[in-house]
């Protein structure tokens, strides 16, 4: 699985940090930075609930 962010449509909610947290971070803006572009087994339920709830949907979510 693959995940990615597309930088020009966040706009910092945090939704998907706050409920994603070994996946996703953030930056000084409080945009959203992308941890593993790879997404490990575990972190797959994480990767899928960033993407649910980007109020953006700017997180794509790719099975590999």
């Amino acid at each position: 699985m693959r995940v990615r962010v597309d930088l020009a449509v966040c706009t910092g909610h945090g939704r998907c940090y706050s409920l994603s947290p070994d996946l996703f971070s953030a930056d000084d803006a409080g945009h959203c930075v992308l941890l593993h572009e790879d997404v490990p087994p575990e972190l797959e339920d994480q990767a899928r609930t960033g993407e649910r709830n980007c109020p953006e949907q700017a997180i794509t979510v790719e099975d590999a």
